[in-house]
């Protein structure tokens, strides 16, 4: 406050400038501090700084860049860049020709103190640096850094190549027209005694990789053998950076070639690089094994992001998977979190197992069959986190040796130590999809009742590597635990009355899971009487505005599906309060609108949990949901909702909109005028799951309104058949295979429900509908999309002629089709044979292979 007051006095400014550079019989820190306010100052209001003040500050900074202390030189080049990217670049023309110029000072302070504020700006300012705004500076300014990678001083060596080095994944022009004279700089430096300086070129070899590799690849076996040394560099920054060249070579296509006669001397530096070092085991508190009853600090918690509802998630057995969720990340040790060689190194094994797959193996077992059964628990520890890293590549070789590395793996969840029971659990959810696969008897019942006496471990670290574990065992157990039922939810109950805070937050998951796992084979009176109290327990407990609210939403929503009709009981009391969320959100968001200066944004995070778990009643109680919707402003709510600016807003509430649809149209239809423009609006790829769950309520809302779909097909048809033709590149692979398939079964039911203003676009589309709902499993979804198809082509038989060998192929898919539908098939089938005569269907039906005829003679008759 103190300091808002100073603030109202224009030369306070002046001032804090005047201590930093020129009150010299103050102490560093204190003058250091007075630059960091004035920082903090430009910050927030530089553009009312007056303009005298602004000159005055500027000139104070050039003259004061070479102090001779190294605190006041670098605050004074945070000054310099935080000015410099308040788009004060182009109203400073003098500022990078004064701070070039000073680096060919004789006198060090004023070419470290200048260089310094040109790593900062370089690091700040890349993008306008390498543009026309500027009359490209870089282009003087590069070829001058490259001349300092052999100055005398160690920190100025790291300052050019770390200037250099902002420029590189941009591929900007001035480097590149440099670019063999930087790697010829680069590869004099590689030995400097300086650890900065060798970091720096570990790390400009990394991004060289990614950028250009045809460079690096006549020097390729040297890079290679210079950073199997860097790995091991006695500086852990140093080994760090050069570990993640591992992490990067893999993704490269030629890396098999290039590694493959390096993985003899690779495997074991990377397998030395897992074990804890000491430093790590102090921060973990390795030593301390029992700590169940000490609460968390707030910093030990940390943020948790909501994954907004995914229609997508309803086909994923069709391969369809958001490829967000990789749970299994080698995230074993949290607290430090910060990235370091132990994992790091753990990441590249990782990857490389997948790139190496079985052939990894001769150089790891070897190694493995020391560590895991090695005396000491730190290498043993190392051995089984080994062991995890590479289930995912190796796993087919791994195979013969599990049936007896998973009873040791068993045994080690009791070792005495809490860091190899927590590392143990993680491995061992890695190998969860075999020993589901195997009889129950023989592994997935002692791993599951050794993972629930972990969740109950005495020690912190433990029951979160438990609770993880466990989740990912149920994913894959699936109804398989079905029998255990009582016995795991005595423990996961049990758990909430012994878990502190953060571990709370992972339990809740862990039941969300299970309930996701079981479905309806929880709705036993018994299950719902042990599970729902604890959990409504501390659903009373928490706030509103308590961010815990999201993972027991989360959980919530899981287990009001699995429940349906056994939920009805605590249904009402959740419904309300989630209403309340969006309603306090929304209302909360306006006041912000209106007046940003008196009202706080608020966090919609609430919002998109509520928004979830109403879809997760809807679709757990069905029609019984109706009387709750009829008493409440839900669908006004979702109105202002899907208008939201946030995707993740707009995502929840299209899918919220689909289950409505579902579970109680009578209360949605009188809305639709309203909804239907605004669905349209959102069919934009752009933000693709936004754009998914639009395209599916579009479907669900026409199978509900039939023929009366009418006057909106003209706003959304175009969009539809214009994203199913969207073309693939690697990066939207994945997820166009789950749009297209969704919008294929949205056009379907369209046409279903009015051919006449559909099928006259059928041409357009019917190719890469048919491909895509080729690989989908029968269903009632895919029931649908067909029967709006078949009434299509009867519509405009000539839209299907010139693919009709996609069409043959799409029929032949059905497994079952129901009576009615098949009959549309044959009908088609045999219309177009007789259309073109025999003759002309026996040329085409020969292009079809084998098992398409086959199949069409056997089903259909042609």
């Amino acid at each position: 406050q103190k300091l808002e007051q100073l603030n109202q006095y224009p030369d306070f400014n002046n001032y804090l400038i005047f201590v930093l550079t020129k009150l010299k019989s103050e102490d560093e820190p204190t003058r250091s501090l007075s630059g960091l306010i004035l920082k903090n100052n430009v910050k927030a209001h530089f553009h009312n700084f007056p303009n005298g003040v602004t000159d005055f500050i500027k000139s104070e900074c050039l003259n004061n860049i070479g102090d001779s202390s190294p605190l006041i030189r670098a605050t004074v080049g945070i000054l310099i860049t935080t000015i410099a990217s308040k788009g004060e670049l182009q109203n400073w023309p003098e500022l990078l020709p004064k701070l070039c110029s000073l680096l060919d000072s004789e006198d060090y302070n004023t070419c470290e103190g200048a260089f310094g504020a040109l790593q900062k700006i370089c690091e700040d300012s890349a993008e306008i640096l390498d543009s026309d705004v500027l009359d490209r500076p870089l282009n003087i300014m590069i070829p001058k850094f490259l001349q300092f990678f052999k100055h005398s001083s160690p920190k100025i060596r790291s300052h050019a190549v770390a200037c250099v080095n902002q420029f590189i994944i941009s591929r900007t022009q001035a480097l590149m027209l440099h670019i063999d004279s930087f790697i010829e700089n680069l590869f004099a430096l590689a030995g400097d005694e300086e650890p900065e300086v060798r970091k720096n070129v570990c790390r400009a070899l990394v991004m060289l990789l990614e950028v250009r590799m045809d460079r690096l690849l006549p020097h390729m076996i040297s890079i290679v053998e210079y950073m199997l040394q860097r790995t091991q560099d006695q500086d852990e920054n140093v080994a760090l950076e050069a570990c993640e060249f591992w992490l990067t070579l893999a993704e490269q296509p030629i890396c098999k070639d290039v590694l493959y006669r390096h993985l003899t001397k690779l495997i074991p530096v990377l397998v030395n690089g897992m074990k804890y070092s000491e430093i790590d085991i102090i921060l973990l508190k390795g030593d301390v094994e029992e700590d169940e009853a000490i609460p968390d600090s707030e910093q030990d918690i940390r943020p948790r992001f909501h994954r907004s509802r995914t229609v997508a998630q309803q086909h994923e057995e069709d391969g369809i998977e958001d490829d967000d969720g990789d749970d299994d990340e080698l995230d074993d040790d949290d607290t430090i979190s910060d990235w370091n060689l132990r994992k790091c190194s753990a990441a590249a094994l990782d990857v490389l197992a997948n790139v190496f797959r079985d052939e990894l193996l001769p150089h790891i077992l070897p190694l493995l069959k020391e560590l895991l059964f090695h005396p000491e628990w730190i290498v043993k520890e190392s051995g089984i986190l080994v062991l995890g890293a590479i289930a995912e590549g190796c796993m087919q070789g791994m195979i013969p040796y599990l049936p007896e590395l998973i009873p040791h793996l068993i045994q080690c969840l009791s070792d005495k130590k809490a860091l190899v029971r927590s590392i143990t659990c993680w491995t061992l959810s890695r190998y969860a999809h075999w020993v589901v696969s195997q009889p129950p008897d023989t592994y997935l019942k002692p791993l599951m009742t050794e993972l629930l006496k972990r969740i109950l471990d005495s020690n912190k670290r433990v029951q979160e590597a438990a609770c993880s574990a466990f989740a990912t065992l149920e994913e894959e157990a699936c109804t398989e635990l079905v029998p255990y039922l009582a016995y795991i939810l005595d423990t996961l109950v049990f758990a909430f009355s012994k878990y502190q805070h953060k571990n709370l937050l992972i339990l809740y998951d862990a039941i969300g899971t299970l309930a996701d796992s079981v479905g309806h084979h929880l709705n036993k009176p018994e299950y719902i009487q042990m599970l729902m109290p604890p959990l409504i327990q501390k659903w009373n407990m928490l706030k509103d505005e308590d961010k815990d609210l999201f993972p027991l939403l989360e959980c919530l929503s899981s287990v009001a599906t699995a429940l349906q009709s056994g939920f009805l009981p605590y249904c009402e009391p959740v419904y309300q309060r989630c209403v309340n969320l969006v309603q306090k959100t929304l209302a909360q968001a306006m006041l912000h609108n209106a007046q940003p200066d008196q009202y706080e944004a608020p966090d919609k995070d609430f919002m998109i949990v509520a928004l979830d778990l109403l879809s997760g009643l809807a679709e757990g109680l069905g029609g019984n949901i109706e009387q709750l919707v009829a008493r409440s402003n839900i669908l006004t709510l979702m109105y202002q909702c899907m208008q939201d600016k946030m995707p993740e807003v707009r995502q929840s509430s299209f899918a919220l909109l689909g289950d409505l649809t579902k579970a109680c149209f009578q209360h949605v239809k009188p809305c639709i005028a309203d909804f239907m423009p605004i669905l349209g609006t959102n069919l934009n790829p752009e933000f693709i799951s936004v754009c998914n769950n639009a395209t599916w309520a579009i479907g669900e809302i026409s199978i509900q309104m039939g023929i009366e779909m009418q006057p909106y097909i003209p706003m959304v048809l175009h969009q539809l058949v214009e994203i199913i033709n969207r073309p693939n590149t690697p990066k939207t692979l994945l997820e166009n295979t789950g749009t297209q398939k969704l919008n294929s079964i949205t056009i379907g039911r369209l046409g279903y429900v009015c051919p006449q203003e559909v099928a006259p676009m059928l041409q357009q589309f019917i190719r890469p509908w048919c491909t895509s709902l080729r690989n989908i499993r029968d269903n009632e979804e895919k029931d649908s999309a067909f029967r709006g198809i078949c009434t299509m082509i009867t519509v405009n038989p000539s839209g299907v002629v010139q693919d009709f060998i996609f069409f043959c192929d799409a029929v032949a898919s059905w497994i079952s089709p129901k009576d009615d539908l098949r009959d549309m098939f044959c009908k088609i089938l045999h219309g177009f044979k007789n259309q073109v005569g025999d003759e002309n269907w026996r040329r085409f039906s020969d292009q079809f292979p084998l098992p398409l005829k086959e199949r069409l003679a056997a089903y259909y008759g042609v």
